[in-house]
């Protein structure tokens, strides 16, 4: 299987060292085409065996699956010029916002699409990845899944549905990063050296999200199973409730719901 990777920077940058660190994609099959040299050499540099090249055409030649990883206001000058073949290749966007229907005036409209919306935390194999599709049959929609469930955690939803998962797992990872950082200065305050309390806030975050997946449970459940009656964490559990936590971040995932 091939693929090829059209823009380097963050997403598909973190995209191409995630596919490198997997199994199921040889690095030597990986192309990434992006205008800018340096953001070439250094995926180069990391992954020596990866293909880099500045031609989006040349890449695409030979590929199996070809995925747009520009910005959204790029894709209407970028996927025609591709010139794919619906009937050999497979188109993946993570273009926030741009919908099967817009896609599909750039391409032949009977091409198999994907839509996807990962995270940066693709690149260490911990994204959670959205995927949805149009024209595909269940084995390519598996061996999208897949290819990302390596890189992660990857669920198969409508394209409905997009908006909302965008808000929750990929603006939804830079919230988590909040909390960190705000724990932090907390910690700081408390006299901690900061890459201390960097470490055991991120290790919490972790260990918090581990005994969801790995037990199927619920937050309130965990969270229960921490506040002693009359306890410490309760205090702080009731603090955060006073000053609007939970208010706040739903309001937060809300305002990055755009439709």
């Amino acid at each position: 299987m091939k693929i090829t990777i059209i823009g380097g920077g963050n997403m598909g940058g973190a995209i191409a060292r995630g596919l490198a660190k997997g199994t199921l994609v040889e690095t030597g099959n990986v192309t990434v085409s992006d205008p800018s040299t340096t953001t070439l050499e250094a995926l180069k540099a990391e992954c020596p065996a990866m293909n880099v090249t500045s031609d989006n055409a040349k890449a695409v030649q030979g590929a199996d699956i070809v995925l747009l990883a520009v910005k959204p206001w790029l894709v209407e000058k970028v996927l025609p010029s591709l010139k794919l073949d619906a009937s050999k290749q497979v188109l993946i966007s993570i273009a926030a916002g741009i919908t099967f229907e817009q896609l599909s005036q750039w391409v032949d409209p009977q091409m198999t699409l994907f839509r996807l919306m990962p995270n940066t935390g693709i690149a260490h194999m911990e994204s959670m990845t959205v995927v949805c599709s149009r024209n595909a049959t269940s084995e390519q929609e598996q061996q999208v899944l897949d290819i990302f469930n390596e890189m992660g955690l990857a669920m198969l939803m409508p394209e409905q549905s997009m908006p909302a998962v965008t808000a929750l797992a990929s603006c939804g990872i830079a919230y988590v990063l909040k909390y960190i950082q705000a724990a932090m200065q907390a910690g700081i305050e408390l006299g901690l050296y900061p890459k201390d309390a960097q470490k055991l806030v991120a290790q919490s975050v972790k260990g918090a999200a581990a005994l969801i997946l790995n037990k199927d449970t619920h937050p309130s459940v965990e969270i229960d199973k921490v506040c002693t009656p009359g306890g410490v964490t309760i205090k702080g559990i009731n603090e955060l409730e006073h000053e609007g936590f939970s208010s706040a971040v739903i309001k937060a995932m809300k305002a990055s719901c755009v439709k």
